[in-house]
């Protein structure tokens, strides 16, 4: 027997492999692993080291494949006839899959998620649950009756004077922009104003009395808006008392104030927010001299428009932005219209400015272009031009709107020259002085149509025109 083994493994030598890291049973760990028996019928026989070889290799694939059975039990690895592991033809789609995969890692199981989906961190249950209200155990150790009927409620600390300025001032000053009293009603009925509701209508006013006609105007409407809403009317007329007590330190700022607030308070009894009798109750117990003249403003304001119809409640006017255009036209034609026979030329430009319409001085500068095509002599002729270089000068006029203006009127002249038959030349003569005094530049003029004079037939054109260059 011991020769037959020999000869088996001189025909067949086995290459020395490191197995250290093989799994180590029985005598192995007692120092005999480089030669393993078997006991056949009461004698020892030596094992084939390739049946040896073999047997470590198969243990060493199993314990790999248990190892990571936990990570891999989706990937479908098996073991081949010859010991190595095989894995199926379907590779994973990502790392970060197999990681949030929440399947069973144990291989075990038909492969759906833990829970139906409803487990995890972060998970709040299974798509689509919805949770009813949980409903009181009476019998819960924590259960207490005098929770049930609680209200919880948002509360909002009272404003104080330097906290009111700074909260008010800036919705005030956004409303002149936009004009949306609803809005500032809804931001006034956010805050907590308690003693300091009459100080609105104050705060307003003041700021209304710095500003042009048209902020004015919104202040009026604003507390028509807000009386009833957030004010009441006893808070408007205590914030008109406090206005009156304080016109000694506005005339400083405000030399016009003394007007403007007889104006204000002629406007809030046209608007039903001040009684009637309120200014009466003031005759013979005013000692300043600025509330007397703004009770009388008010006083005489009331009697004109009861007895001579004067329309209060447009006593300020309505911004350029909302005035309809045809009575923008017309202010303008009786604007250039006095500027002719006064010659004032800081009249005219304050009367401009007070239009607050920048975006449609182009009309100005047109009707003025007009004005001068339909006038006789060449007195208007050197005003409007005086006054254009004026109000160009200091920027009341902006380059694009002057040039907006001269080219309406070119290309408008055609129409223009059927009832100013001279028209063309008129026009090519104030625009080189436009030009000259450095009211237009040179793109500008090179614009302007000239008609030509009428030829005679021997000149070979048959008397017609010559074709406009515009």
């Amino acid at each position: 027997m011991a020769t037959d083994c020999e000869a088996w493994l001189n025909s067949n030598p086995v290459e020395a492999v490191d197995l250290s890291d093989s799994y180590q049973f029985g005598d192995e760990e007692n120092g005999l692993g480089g030669n393993i028996d078997d006991k056949i019928n009461g004698n020892w026989i030596s094992a084939p080291a390739g049946t040896v070889h073999e047997a470590r290799l198969k243990a060493k694939a199993k314990r790999r494949l248990r190892k990571n059975s936990s990570r891999d039990s989706g990937r479908g690895d098996s073991l081949s006839d010859n010991g190595d592991a095989v894995r199926s033809a379907a590779p994973p789609t990502s790392p970060k899959g197999r990681v949030l995969d929440r399947r069973s890692r144990l291989g075990k199981g038909r492969g759906l998620p833990k829970k139906g989906g409803a487990g995890g961190k972060g998970v709040w249950g299974t798509p689509g649950e919805v949770y009813d209200e949980e409903e009181v155990d009476v019998r819960d150790p924590n259960y207490d009756e005098d929770q049930e009927n609680c209200v919880y409620e948002t509360v909002v600390l009272p404003l104080d004077e330097e906290a009111f300025t700074k909260t008010v001032t800036p919705i005030v000053q956004e409303y002149f922009e936009h004009g949306d009293a609803n809005e500032v009603a809804e931001l006034l009925g956010e805050l907590n104003l308690s003693s300091m509701r009459s100080d609105v209508p104050l705060l307003a006013v003041s700021l209304a009395l710095e500003s042009k006609a048209s902020h004015r105007e919104l202040t009026s409407r604003l507390l028509s808006w807000l009386c009833g809403r957030v004010l009441t009317r006893s808070d408007i007329e205590n914030a008109f008392h406090k206005l009156l007590r304080e016109l000694p330190d506005l005339v400083l700022d405000t030399p016009t104030a003394p007007q403007l607030v007889g104006q204000f308070i002629a406007r809030a009894v046209t608007d039903q927010i001040l009684t009637k009798n309120y200014i009466e109750g003031y005759k013979g117990r005013v000692d300043c001299e600025h509330a007397r003249a703004a009770l009388d403003r008010a006083a005489v304001l009331l009697k004109m428009s009861r007895e001579a119809g004067l329309r209060i409640d447009n006593l300020w006017g309505s911004g350029g932005g909302q005035r309809p255009v045809n009575q923008l036209i017309k202010e303008v034609n009786l604007l250039l219209q006095e500027y002719v026979l006064s010659g004032d030329t800081v009249e005219a430009e304050r009367c401009l400015r007070e239009l607050e319409v920048p975006h449609f001085h182009h009309e100005f500068v047109y009707e003025a272009i007009v004005m001068v095509l339909e006038s006789k002599g060449d007195k208007t002729l050197q005003m409007i031009l005086k006054l254009l270089k004026s109000l160009f000068d200091s920027s009341v006029i902006t380059v694009d709107q002057m040039r907006r203006g001269y080219e309406r009127v070119y290309m408008e002249i055609v129409d223009i020259n059927i009832d100013v038959p001279c028209a063309y030349s008129i026009l090519e003569h104030f625009v080189d002085k436009s030009f000259s005094t450095g009211v237009i530049d040179a793109k500008l003029r090179d614009l302007c149509p000239c008609r030509g004079r009428k030829r005679f037939v021997s000149e070979g054109d048959g008397g017609r025109l010559k074709p406009e260059s515009y």
